[in-house]
């Protein structure tokens, strides 16, 4: 046979070769950054707290609906850049009445943002609520199949409640890394805002949102709900370090997030930790009511956190918002 040709043959064969061993390697885990460890000041065992059993296992199901998103990202809050939409006009929006009161749905460059005011809303003595959703849905799927119309409305408070797009997963990222942006597109849609207490409620995922925002100077207190799978440190200013710390209260409810949530509310003294969510405002103690850290262990899982309507309006009466 020709010299040449058996040399492009061999050529070939090694090609070929090489190509199956790549196709057969399996692919890598995509890496993902552990949370930072705990700050410095390690403090007693704060209890009930102690006594808490492990988290409940995250569900096996391939429902990304009931699935527990595994959010463990940096807890270093990146750069910030503007939300840049190209300009300065008003946002086009629709708007009905649900449960009484006005909705609005905005639409932006960066999703929906749901706007919903109650039947009795004062805006003189109104405050703002932002509901940042967790993974495996969007401000439409939040808006309508966790019912927060009803939850907000069952909180009896006097605020304009906003609900905007938030990631669905590890590979998008934070749509509103300012809290004034998102601020600036509702007033965008001819939506007035409210100059009272600012409240934000994180669910699961959503801590990749909140923990930018920590440094917000209207924000007044942070509700997270099974959401602290990182961003400590982002949280430890917003309580301790920061500018305006004396002035901040945090809740954490936990579930999925036991553990860790319960290793970051230990550092401090002033924390207050109870086992189970309260049936209602009145089943907490003046000093739980009261406390500038609130843990919680959730006795809901995950998603009933959000879905059950039990947790959401009685914790958004445990705020500076005043109720109706």
């Amino acid at each position: 046979m020709n010299r040449s040709v058996v040399a492009l043959l061999a050529l070939s064969w090694l090609v070929s070769s090489d190509v199956r061993a790549e196709e057969s390697l399996p692919l890598a885990e995509p890496a993902i950054d552990e949370a930072g460890t705990p700050g410095e000041n390690e403090l007693a065992p704060i209890h009930p707290a102690d006594s808490i059993p492990d988290p409940e296992p995250a569900p096996t199901t391939t429902a990304p609906a009931t699935s527990v998103p595994r959010a463990r990202l940096s807890t270093q809050r990146p750069p910030r850049p503007r939300v840049r939409d190209n300009g300065t006009g008003r946002l086009e929006k629709e708007e009905n009445t649900v449960l009484g009161g006005r909705h609005f749905r905005i639409k932006t460059a960066q999703g929906a943002v749901h706007v919903w005011v109650p039947p009795d809303y004062d805006r003189e003595t109104a405050g703002t609520v932002v509901y940042v959703h967790g993974y495996w849905t969007d401000a439409d799927g939040a808006w309508k199949n966790h019912e927060l119309a009803k939850q907000f409305r069952a909180s009896r408070q006097n605020a304009m409640f906003i609900v905007p797009d938030a990631p669905s997963s590890n590979e998008e990222s934070v749509r509103w890394p300012a809290l004034t942006d998102l601020r600036r597109a509702v007033t965008r849609a001819n939506v007035k805002l409210p100059d009272g207490p600012i409240v934000v409620i994180g669910h699961s995922g959503a801590f990749r949102t909140v923990m930018q925002w920590v440094d917000h100077r209207g924000v007044d207190q942070i509700i997270l709900l099974d959401a602290m799978y990182a961003g400590e440190r982002a949280f430890d200013e917003f309580i301790a370090s920061g500018k305006r710390a004396d002035h901040h209260k945090l809740i954490v409810v936990a579930a999925s997030t036991a553990d860790s949530s319960a290793s970051f509310a230990k550092k401090y003294k002033f924390a207050v930790a109870r086992e189970k969510m309260p049936d209602g405002i009145w089943d907490f103690t003046k000093r739980e009511r009261g406390a500038k850290l609130l843990y919680i262990r959730s006795q809901y899982g995950h998603m009933q956190i959000v879905t059950s309507r039990k947790v959401i309006p009685t914790l958004l009466r445990v705020t500076p918002l005043k109720a109706f």
